[in-house]
């Protein structure tokens, strides 16, 4: 590097984010993560033995997988390359690996391949680098804000370790801030700026975990907040608001966390909790999620886990979804909250769904034939086929109910549908009993 690029350089670092700036250099200046990059764990002991085999970073934005990609390639010696799979392509891969293999025959040295957002590679890109990763020839860090589970092939997977990050709690990002106000080398300590204790909590608890979300705003404040007559800029409480404005809500319609929350939102009406079933309702609100799609899963739960126990709950449910197409937002969001919490406070049966998936069993695996008294007798000809003889009209007999087969020879003992005892399937329950006790 000559000097000029050495100055470009360094007045692109002065210039960059406040959270691109202080990244740290050194796993002890690491913030959280402890799980992961504690003394006895098994990362920190490769990163500081300069032994890392392929990893996999994932977690939400702002927790420190670039950050630690970075440390590890302060630390090795092994050639350290980094790409973006947003920009990204298979071109840029074949020219890192033959800068790899280059490197590897003429200096018997090994090159790390740091991919951030790796899950934005089609599978052809990733299985690209299979035989790379096999042979040794790159070792591969990955970053995703995506279960890799879902977005990265089974085949990296199995030839990498995943370090799944935690959002950051509070008191790790009040850290952040502190030193951020504090560093006059990659903060913004020659500011004289004063985060005041209770705007540092505010925005340590308003970031969501996402500590690149807290030092935007911070450095959002510090950048547009006059001085005081003290000559310091004093970022209180209402500063902070105005720059953070909106808690950031870790939800991606598409990724993994989707499917976290419409998860716990479901088992949170089936387990009776109406409280955590309209909290997981309204995260999935705040962060856009579409109603229609809110609708037809409380449509399912009633039917799945309420069912006949009170069979007003898919009404409800159902209701609640025709009206949530004609209303729109915000106004839904209060159509949504009661169907939620009906269906959550309604006493619970899983009989309707055992008894379809039984009966879906027996239709896969047993040949059957209707019995010739239920076949239809509507047509010329029927007779002679004993089509319909022998059937017995329900209404013609005492509670509408006369006893006769229905099911298949087949299959003429099974028995698919038990009601509960709660709600109305208890007394479906006692009626079905009643009538074939009275017979």
């Amino acid at each position: 590097m000559d000097l000029f690029e050495y100055a470009k350089q360094k007045t692109l670092e002065k210039e960059s984010p406040l959270a691109s700036r202080l990244r740290p250099t050194a796993l002890e200046e690491v913030v959280g993560q402890e799980h992961i990059i504690g003394k006895d764990k098994l990362l920190y002991r490769a990163i500081m033995a300069d032994k890392l085999s392929s990893v996999i970073f994932y977690g939400p934005p702002g927790t420190g997988k670039t950050t630690l990609a970075k440390v590890i390639a302060n630390t090795t010696s092994t050639i350290f390359t980094q790409i973006n799979a947003t920009a990204a392509g298979k071109k840029d891969m074949e020219q890192v690996v033959k800068q790899a293999q280059q490197d590897l025959g003429a200096y018997g040295k090994k090159t790390i391949l740091f991919i951030d957002e790796i899950h934005r590679f089609n599978k052809s890109q990733q299985d690209y680098l299979l035989p790379f990763v096999e042979d040794g020839t790159i070792i591969l860090i990955g970053a995703t804000t995506e279960n890799p589970y879902f977005e990265v092939n089974g085949a990296l997977l199995s030839r990498s370790i995943i370090f799944e990050l935690r959002a950051l709690d509070t008191e790790a990002i009040r850290t952040l801030l502190l030193r951020a106000v504090s560093d006059c080398e990659k903060g913004m300590g020659d500011y004289n700026a004063v985060l005041e204790t209770d705007a540092a909590d505010f925005l340590a608890d308003m970031a969501g975990g996402d500590a690149r979300s807290a030092l935007n705003a911070l450095e959002l404040g510090i950048l547009t907040t006059q001085r005081s007559a003290d000559g310091k800029i004093h970022i209180d409480l209402e500063t902070a608001s105005q720059c953070i404005q909106k808690r950031v809500i870790r939800y991606d319609k598409g990724g993994d966390n989707h499917y976290d929350i419409i998860s716990a939102f479901i088992k949170s009406m089936r387990g009776s909790d109406p409280d955590a079933a309209v909290y997981y309702l309204a995260k999935m609100l705040y962060a856009g999620e579409d109603v229609k799609f809110i609708a037809r899963r409380i449509m399912i739960c009633a039917s799945e886990d309420v069912g006949n126990a009170d069979p007003m709950a898919l009404t409800v449910a159902v209701s609640a979804a025709q009206a949530v197409e004609r209303v729109g937002m915000p106004e839904s969001q209060i159509i949504l909250s009661q169907a939620a919490s009906y269906v959550a406070c309604a006493p619970k049966s899983n009989a309707a769904v055992n008894a379809i998936s039984l009966a879906m069993e027996s239709v896969r695996t047993v040949r059957t034939t209707v019995p010739p008294h239920l076949q239809d007798s509507h047509y010329p000809g029927a007779k002679k086929l004993d089509r319909g003889i022998g059937y017995r009209y329900a209404h013609d007999y005492p509670n509408h109910y006369v006893q006769q087969q229905y099911l298949p020879d087949e299959i003429q003992d099974a028995h698919f549908y038990e009601p509960g005892d709660l709600g109305y399937e208890k007394q479906i329950k006692e009626h079905l009993k009643a009538i074939k006790e009275n017979i």
